[in-house]
Order: C-alpha cells, then sequence, then structure tokens
C-alpha cells in the first residue's frame, strides 16, 4: 500500500459557509493537484485502466478538519491501479489559494471521530480495503502516520 503524505498547513482567514461548491476552474486545479489526469474527457489517476475514472462527490467537499474552510476528497477507481480494493484517494486542502494534498493512499477512506491534539486537526483516517483489519492514519502536525490497526467493527485487531 502506498502513502504519500505531504507537510502543508491551509490556512485562510475567509470561511467557505456560505460557498456551495468550487468552481470548474478550481476542481481542474484540484485534480491536477492530485496528479490526475484527462483522459477521453474523463480525469483519472490510472490513465492505463480503461475503466479508470477519478470523481469527486458532493459530501466529499466539505470541511473536514474543522477550520471553517472546506476541504476536498477526490476519489480514484480501477482496479488496474488499486488491485482488489479498486479505490484510491486523495485528501486536498487549500493552502495560498490552491489545493493541495495532505495524504494519498490506496484504499477506501473512512474519517473517524478520533484524532491526535495537534495543530491543524486533522482527522483519523481508516484505510478500508478487502480483508476485515484496516490502518489506521493520524495527522502529527505535519502529517499523516500509521497509528494504529483496527477492525471493520471498530475494535482492535
Amino acid at each position: 500500500m502506498k502513502y504519500v503524505a505531504v507537510p502543508v498547513f491551509c490556512v485562510s482567514l475567509l470561511s467557505l459557509s456560505a460557498e456551495a461548491e468550487p468552481l470548474p476552474p478550481d476542481i481542474a486545479q484540484a485534480y491536477q493537484a492530485a496528479g490526475m489526469v484527462m483522459k477521453n474527457g474523463q480525469w483519472t489517476g490510472c490513465p492505463d485502466d480503461e475503466n479508470g475514472l477519478a470523481t469527486i462527490a458532493p459530501e466529499d467537499y466539505r470541511d473536514i478538519n474543522g477550520d471553517g474552510i472546506a476541504d476536498l476528497v477526490i476519489t480514484d477507481n480501477g482496479t488496474y491501479c488499486y488491485g482488489m480494493t479498486g479505490q484510491g484517494f486523495s485528501l486536498l486542502c487549500k493552502a495560498s489559494g490552491k489545493w493541495q494534498v495532505i495524504y494519498a493512499s490506496e484504499g477506501i477512506p473512512t474519517f473517524l471521530p478520533t484524532k491526535q491534539k495537534t495543530p491543524g486537526g486533522w482527522p483519523d483516517v481508516m484505510i478500508g480495503g478487502p480483508g476485515f483489519c484496516f490502518p489506521v492514519m493520524r495527522w502529527n502536525g505535519k502529517t499523516y502516520v500509521l497509528n494504529r490497526k483496527e477492525a471493520d467493527s471498530g475494535g482492535s485487531c
């Protein structure tokens, strides 16, 4: 499983609580920041997969770390690049007016209510996929690191 973490601090004096969704040029910049490419009119992180498709669900554009600024999760699908899980994702925030990747991994992200009491306030992320025991990544103030493993029912394993 690949993990990519970049120390980025997303700070803004503006609140996006009244803004509904990013404008299309902003979406394109987010896809590009996440390493996606346009193929046959669709964004994908896996251009070698004919069925690969990157998407942003409406619920994935929201304030994830509780700072009042909307963050973004881009989901990329396809078994060619993501194996049995069939999915990868990128977590992005806006810093200095541009989308920046905070964390990217193959797997299915579940944002948990737990988090380290560090600057930034990013929640723990359980990385789901096939099986019963999943890694839980925790923000340490600079990057996401492995914190524990958790069963899909919420217990330890």
